[in-house]
């Protein structure tokens, strides 16, 4: 029995199996064993054997010695954003997920300084204390801190980015959960988002990681509560969820939509085709124009109902005219380091995927890599030069070749020079 097969760490199996939505059984049958077998492994109680253990490092799709590693500290309990209920297993799917983008940040970290977190504090411990004042107050004081001035936001996933937010964007194939958001103590108390790529809806994406930095403003230091996904879960709690969801959505709006510069630019009485209009300019669907106006007084209950009866009878629940004119905004962050280390030789392209310990695919859908960047060359980006870093490597933790350097993100304009 190799090294390697003896360090197999329980919680690393189970991490797998939640991230790739396996049971025990189903991945025993994968492997050729007994369902035994593997809740056995799952237990620490038996390892596998040789043969035995690299057929199961290659049915989960990860490299054999990732399943040695132990485990990094796990993200917070995460807030889900989703308009209906989800499957426990897709739940844990995606939190195992965020916590494979905590890893990856955290191999990078080696390398790189990532920008300083620059989100406004709030200290909130109920949701019930939080006021409609304070959630625009919120937003405001976030618009103010990023310089994003009072106009549409023309990219706002480089403005979290830019305030230290690690933000991960992939295809989940659980459409109706939309995005999380958790803490990572692993990378010094940073927070990091997970969204949903399914939709492809560049106005809802925005929308989405709105409202996850809205929860980790907000909510930072609320005890998480059970989702309506649960249905276990008592009345009070979901009704609980769904305020902190509530106030969430009201802070996208507000980041997104500030009162008085919104406003101005609103035709009353408000109309369907005006709003139309002003979707393109400010980057934000009908639907969420419809409920601001609510939010501010421009709409009332009534005018609000019968516009989202209209909308529905034009063009239907889920979809608006222009709605592919708007490009997602994709994550940069963890592209442009792998980006930079792959020019710089410290990681060769060939490595990335073993020194992290996952499958290319991983590697593309965690990072926001074009789906074609291991079998071509890396592309040439503006970044910051690098720099020597202050610790040597240490043969264990770094893959073979590497130098050590860091590289700041936070001053993206300067060009690399090879």
């Amino acid at each position: 029995m190799t090294q390697g097969i003896r360090d197999l760490q329980p919680s690393r199996l189970e991490q797998a199996l939640a991230a790739r939505r396996l049971t025990k059984g189903q991945l025993a049958a994968l492997v050729g064993v007994s369902p035994s077998s593997v809740t056995k492994w799952s237990k620490g109680g038996q390892a596998p054997e040789s043969e035995t253990f690299d057929r199961l490092a290659m049915v989960l799709n990860v490299q054999a010695e990732w399943l040695t590693r132990p485990l990094l500290r796990p993200v917070s309990p995460p807030l889900y954003r989703k308009n209906a209920s989800a499957l426990k297993a897709g739940l844990a799917m995606l939190g195992a997920r965020a916590e494979w983008g905590q890893e990856v940040a955290v191999s990078l970290a080696d390398y790189v300084d990532y920008p300083e977190l620059n989100l406004p504090q709030r200290q909130f411990t109920e949701p019930e204390q939080i006021s409609s004042a304070d959630i625009e107050s919120a937003a405001d004081e976030c618009r103010n801190a990023w310089q994003l001035g009072r106009g549409p936001v023309q990219d706002l996933m480089l403005a979290a980015e830019g305030a230290g937010i690690i933000v991960v964007r992939e295809e989940t194939d659980i459409p109706v959960v939309e995005g999380l958001s958790c803490w990572s103590d692993e990378l010094g108390q940073r927070p990091l988002v997970h969204l949903s790529a399914d939709k492809a809806n560049g106005f809802r994406s925005r929308f989405d990681l709105a409202h996850e930095i809205g929860h980790l403003i907000l909510h930072r230091h609320i005890t998480r509560v059970a989702t309506d996904a649960d249905p276990e879960a008592p009345e009070q709690a979901r009704e609980r969820y769904n305020l902190m969801e509530r106030q969430a959505h009201r802070f996208a709006g507000a980041l997104l939509l500030p009162a008085q510069s919104f406003a101005s630019e609103v035709r009353l009485p408000v109309n369907l085709d005006n709003l139309l209009i002003l979707k393109q300019r400010w980057g934000v669907s009908v639907a969420a124009m419809m409920m601001r106006l609510h939010a501010l007084g421009l709409l009332s209950d009534e005018e609000r109902l019968a516009l989202i009866k209209r909308r529905s009878a034009r063009w239907g629940a889920k979809t608006e005219p222009g709605d592919d004119r708007w490009i997602p905004e994709r994550p940069r962050l963890l592209r442009r380091t792998i980006d930079l280390l792959v020019q710089e030789g410290v990681v060769p392209l060939d490595r990335i995927s073993i020194w992290l310990g996952l499958s290319e695919h991983d590697v593309v859908q965690l990072c926001g890599l074009p789906q074609s960047y291991f079998s071509g060359p890396g592309q040439v980006i503006e970044l910051s030069t690098l720099r020597v870093s202050r610790a040597s490597a240490d043969a264990g933790g770094r893959p073979a070749g590497s130098r050590d350097n860091v590289v700041s993100l936070t001053s993206p304009h300067r060009r690399l020079r090879s």
